[in-house]
């Protein structure tokens, strides 16, 4: 995948601190009973907040200043919780709510609850966690992926996108592969910055996972040039779709 987002290792100590600053109860064998406050997870997340990580964020379009990787260790401690991943939601934190992805139950939503929450998960990380850990993992998630696919919220569309990318690598039957490549010649030059980058995406994986339609695929991309010039840290595969399909299926062998 190109261009890897902020994340990172996160020590023993850190996931220890998590819980010390949470109080979590034990059970008698000395193992987390992972229950705790709204307040007190906000808290947590407030001990965790970072200036760095919030600068280089903000550079993306995010409004948190979490450590992803200390996020994670600390949805580890709670485990799965799906009344406090909705209470966590509701607060409108950004942190709160990646959090509140990570120890959701996906299959206990209901289809009108997730088009809600991704129609107010407006920043880049928040909606891209919802649909990968959540919307991609429950019942509801072609019937969301038809809806938002044609949604003319750019921001919307760019989530059916992004589960249709899904679909061509997981599970393309049944997808007219020729007509997305028609719709991504014709409208990602000048689409809005996230739906172009997951229409781009879209793109990419057809071209790795088919091979039938890798010319036109990359053709198409040289042809748009969209994100040729994405600036790609070393050790990273550039999104510009023609180096990206050729990348990847040279690693496929």
């Amino acid at each position: 995948m190109p261009a890897p987002r902020s994340g990172g290792h996160v020590s023993a100590t850190s996931v220890i601190v998590v819980s010390r600053r949470l109080n979590l109860p034990r059970d008698g064998q000395g193992a987390e009973v992972a229950e705790t406050t709204v307040t007190g997870v906000l808290a947590e997340l407030a001990a965790l907040e970072d200036p760095k990580v919030r600068a280089v964020n903000e550079k993306h379009g995010d409004d948190h200043g979490v450590h992803l990787g200390k996020l994670r260790a600390l949805a580890k401690q709670l485990k799965t919780q799906q009344e406090l991943a909705r209470e966590l939601w509701a607060t409108g934190d950004s942190a709160a709510r990646l959090l509140a992805t990570l120890i959701c139950r996906p299959k206990a939503f209901e289809r009108d609850e997730l088009d809600a929450m991704l129609r107010e998960a407006r920043t880049p990380k928040v909606q891209d966690w919802l649909v990968n850990y959540a919307v991609k993992k429950s019942p509801h998630a072609e019937e969301l992926r038809l809806a938002w696919f044609a949604d003319p919220d750019p921001v919307v569309a760019s989530a059916g996108w992004a589960l249709t990318t899904d679909r061509v690598a997981k599970k393309p039957a049944g997808l007219d592969l020729a007509g997305l490549l028609d719709v991504i010649e014709a409208e990602m030059k000048d689409a809005a910055p996230r739906l172009q980058w997951a229409m781009n995406s879209c793109l990419a994986q057809i071209g790795i996972d088919h091979a039938e339609h890798r010319a036109r695929a990359l053709d198409i991309g040289e042809r748009l040039e969209v994100l040729k010039d994405y600036p790609t840290p070393p050790n990273c595969t550039s999104p510009y779709a023609p180096i990206w399909i050729n990348e990847m299926v040279r690693r496929q062998g």
